[in-house]
């Protein structure tokens, strides 16, 4: 990175010296290299991250990895719903409310799947996705 900024200087410099009569047949361009494209690969992206809730414990890493803002959700309730629907419940509540306080977004498509969205995303409401309602 330090050796881009060199490089630009250098052009510049030499520009700023030469003759300002003299006119250059050709334009001169500094290239950047792939330094920076190196560099942008280790950020972070968006990642579709499935979850299956087996318990209510389960629900703590789904609303992390939500808050951290670049996770969508693909929530599989069908253990839990089977085991439990009171537990069921509190975990789609406490879901919900966390959606909400990240402006996020949240809904159901078929009986056994919830999708969590942090606030840039929002999910494409048909006949197949429902809101899930607080209850």
């Amino acid at each position: 990175m330090k050796d881009i900024f060199l490089r630009i200087k250098e052009k510049l410099s030499e520009k700023m010296t030469g003759d300002e009569g003299e006119e250059k047949e050709a334009e001169e361009y500094v290239e950047l290299g792939q330094e920076t494209a190196e560099l942008e690969e280790g950020k972070a992206k968006i990642v579709v991250r499935p979850f299956v809730v087996e318990d209510f414990d389960d629900i703590k890493n789904i609303l992390d990895a939500l808050r951290e803002g670049y996770t969508i959700a693909l929530i599989n309730i069908k253990p839990l719903k089977e085991k439990d629907l009171i537990e069921l419940k509190r975990a789609i509540n406490k879901l919900k409310k966390t959606t909400d306080a990240i402006d996020g977004d949240i809904a159901g498509f078929g009986e056994d799947y919830i999708i969590a969205t942090p606030s840039f995303a929002s999910v494409y409401r048909s006949k197949q996705t429902e809101e899930v309602k607080e209850e």
